[in-house]
């Protein structure tokens, strides 16, 4: 016997949000210090979808458009995550000491050198 009034819960599965990154790597792959190809390698290893890595799928896509890096996830995916990869692919490539990662924007990251000579004024 049903209830009155008593309305079953209707689950919409609408639209995921799916959510723009990019990496740009200008500077450093004009200089041939690092490679676009082998950082978008290192993301396409690294992320991890449900807490395994190699486990994209559908989900994320990392794509490259000559020095810049694209990435598009489903909505729980964290920007600070591609800094972290990002700043871990420098420390792998002995960079981390020349390159820093910059958000100049909302949606992307930059990698720019560090201004080594702004205090050489001093003597």
């Amino acid at each position: 016997m049903a209830i009155k009034g008593l309305k079953r819960k209707v689950v919409h599965k609408g639209k995921k949000q799916m959510l723009k990154f990019t990496v740009d790597c200008q500077q450093p792959s004009d200089d041939t210090i690092i490679t676009p190809a082998d950082l978008e390698k290192f993301f396409k290893e690294r992320i991890k979808v449900d807490g395994k890595t190699g486990n994209l799928g559908e989900r994320v896509t990392v794509s490259r458009d000559k020095a810049k890096i694209q990435i598009s996830a489903e909505a729980p995916f964290s920007k600070r995550y591609l800094k972290y990869l990002s700043k871990k692919y420098l420390k792998k490539q002995q960079l981390r000491d020349f390159l820093r990662v910059v958000a100049p924007n909302k949606t992307s990251y930059e990698l720019r050198y560090f201004n080594i000579n702004e205090d050489n004024d001093e003597d």
